[in-house]
């Protein structure tokens, strides 16, 4: 099994020094703004992958 996927910068502030946090799983904080944040995969949405329509009448 591969390992997950860590942010590439803190959602607050923009800064991309950010470490692992202790509270669990999905939580990391920023060193430079001084936050803490957990991420969480909720699911996929039911409504799927959508095209449009002039793509698929070759216009």
């Amino acid at each position: 099994m591969s390992e997950r996927a860590a942010p590439f910068y803190c959602p607050y502030c923009g800064d991309e020094d950010l470490r692992p946090n202790e509270q669990g799983h999905g939580a990391w904080e920023c060193a430079a703004c001084n936050r803490a944040f957990q991420l969480k995969f909720l699911g996929l949405l039911s409504r799927g992958v959508q095209t449009n329509s002039a793509e698929e009448e070759g216009i």
